[in-house]
């Protein structure tokens, strides 16, 4: 990847001016305890202390100051304006979400403060993934900033998004005067700070892209020091599979010389299961001969999308909803609809795997096999219905086995993410995962399974995302680092969201602290918007209108 030349030096001399003031903040506060000017902002005194790298954690203080972390050792001597009492807690680098939907939750006024995602740990969120997003980052960056924001928001340019921009909802491919077109939409979102390209190659209008232009525009990102996140074409066998579709983002990363993500990794349908050892050998052996590659993963068995985007062919959708209509009003276009969509329903599992998430109470929280079973009628015919009806069509599918799901999630470039967002809370029935997924991974698959180790899993979710992402100065804890910090009690961490109840805050975090503020003090919000949006290529992050 083609680093940026005249962000180094500058990097670099903030690297050592953080150093500087870290070693000269530490001798301040240690020769002068009783100083009536407190040299920091805050200690958090006397907890196991993981500084994100994988590291076993170490018993340590940490201390604040003007956002940032200034020291980590014995600060017994020192004074602060505030203190933290972490006998007994355990200390952590704030969470970071690389895949996260969380963008119309925190432009909302009562959802901005992000108590949801507080809960789980969180401190950063990157969003517009799946190739989708606002096209004017800018535009979207003010809109965040409304109301301020309780955590720290990295964007992304959506693939599909630019490619709707240029060419709708068409099957075909750019002229060259549109490609054109569509790597200046990536280059200025880039220029405006996006950290990279996401694509959602399994939706319309993504999955009509030929790989060519995802690699061009790719360059384009590239050469701002983006990273390319994909949903890709066919986590099944839908079209090219799973594992051809995985060999694709390694393509694009190699081919333009960007870090490669399979965002939420998995393996969809019974169909395929087991081919999670396949999909690690080709990252391995891709990594191996010089290509940057990572993933992101959930750890639930359940996946979450639009009944459309589940059943639906994508030549059905093509020209948008009026050619759609078209297509089921011929008869015999109607029956390959049907009959594709059978084929579809088959490979996750059948109707009664697939559950829907809102429509009110006749359809949030039945199965699709219930409502036809309800109705008399075939489980097709009734997804045609909700379809062309318009009705709200997100669902839960459960759809993985748990062999994959553990398989992925110990390789050492897989990271943590939730694909969830900040739901109205108590509206509708959205997947578990967006209350629950960070807790539920130290909870089931550390404490309870013993499947991966403690300081793997913080590792996955920290020092991972920040390294992969290249977020400058968080994602560990040391002198220099931003004050994007984690405070939580081993013995009660854990998800209380469930498929059934899924608004049910997790459990266990008693402190989160985001830019040096307290967003979550003694297990509640403090209503405190500390919260950034970052920006990949400059210094600075934007904040809030005072």
């Amino acid at each position: 990847m083609t680093e940026n030349p005249r962000s180094l030096p500058v990097i670099g001399f903030r690297a050592v001016a953080c150093l500087i003031l870290a070693a000269a903040t530490v001798a301040a506060v240690k020769g002068a305890p009783n100083s009536s000017k407190s040299p920091l902002d805050l200690i958090i005194h006397g907890g196991r202390v993981f500084d994100g790298s994988g590291n076993p954690w170490i018993r340590a203080d940490v201390g604040v100051r003007d956002e940032r972390i200034v020291a980590v050792g014995d600060l017994s001597a020192a004074a602060a304006d505030d203190e933290i009492d972490a006998v007994g807690l355990y200390v952590a680098p704030g969470f970071i979400d690389v895949h996260s939907h969380a963008v119309a939750g925190l432009v909302d006024e009562e959802r901005s403060g992000a108590a949801t995602l507080l809960y789980q740990g969180l401190t950063t969120v990157v969003i517009n993934p799946d190739g989708s997003g606002g096209l004017d980052i800018a535009a979207q960056r003010a809109a965040l900033l409304a109301h301020g924001i309780g955590v720290n928001v990295a964007q992304m340019v959506g693939h599909g998004t630019v490619r709707g921009e240029v060419l709708g909802m068409e099957d075909r491919t750019p002229t060259g005067d549109e490609l054109a077109l569509m790597k200046a939409f990536v280059r200025k979102a880039m220029e405006e700070g996006a950290f990279g390209l996401s694509s959602g190659l399994f939706y319309a209008p993504g999955s009509y892209a030929e790989l060519a232009e995802v690699i061009d525009l790719a360059h384009t990102a590239a050469r701002h020091s983006g990273v390319y996140a994909a949903h890709i074409r066919d986590e099944s066998d839908y079209t090219i599979g799973v594992v051809a579709a995985v060999d694709e983002v390694i393509r694009v990363a190699r081919e333009a010389g960007i870090p490669g993500v399979v965002t939420h990794i998995k393996v969809l349908g019974p169909n395929i299961w087991g081919e999670s050892a396949t999909l690690v050998e080709r990252i391995d052996a891709a990594r191996a001969d010089g290509v940057e590659m990572y993933a992101d993963q959930y750890p639930y068995e359940a996946s979450s999308t639009g009944l459309s985007s589940a059943l639906l062919p994508r030549w059905s959708q093509a020209g948008g909803s009026q050619a759609q209509a078209r297509r089921f009003a011929d008869r015999e276009t109607h029956a390959r609809i049907r009959q594709a969509m059978r084929d579809n329903l088959a490979r996750r599992g059948g109707a009664d795997r697939i559950q829907f998430t809102g429509g009110g109470a006749e359809m949030e929280g039945r199965t699709l096999q219930s409502l036809a079973d309800q109705q008399g009628e075939d489980p097709i015919d009734v997804a045609i219905e909700i379809i062309s009806g318009g009705l709200p069509g997100s669902i839960i599918s459960f759809n993985m086995h748990t062999d994959d799901l553990r398989t992925l999630m110990a390789q050492p470039w897989t990271m943590t993410s939730s694909d969830g967002g900040v739901p109205p809370f108590g509206i509708g029935r959205p997947h578990p995962r967006s209350y629950g997924t960070y807790p539920r991974k130290i909870r089931k698959y550390v404490l309870e399974e013993g499947f991966i180790t403690l300081p793997a899993a913080i590792r996955s979710m920290t020092s991972l995302p920040a390294t992969a992402f290249r977020i400058a100065d968080r994602g560990f804890i040391r002198p220099g680092a931003f004050g994007d910090i984690v405070v939580f009690d081993l013995d009660r961490i854990t998800d209380r969201a469930t498929y059934t109840d899924p608004h049910q805050y997790a459990e266990g975090l008693v402190h989160v602290l985001v830019n040096g503020t307290a967003a979550l003090r003694d297990g509640e919000p403090t209503g405190a918007k500390p919260g950034v949006v970052l920006r990949r290529n400059s210094l600075s992050e934007t904040r809030p209108e005072s």
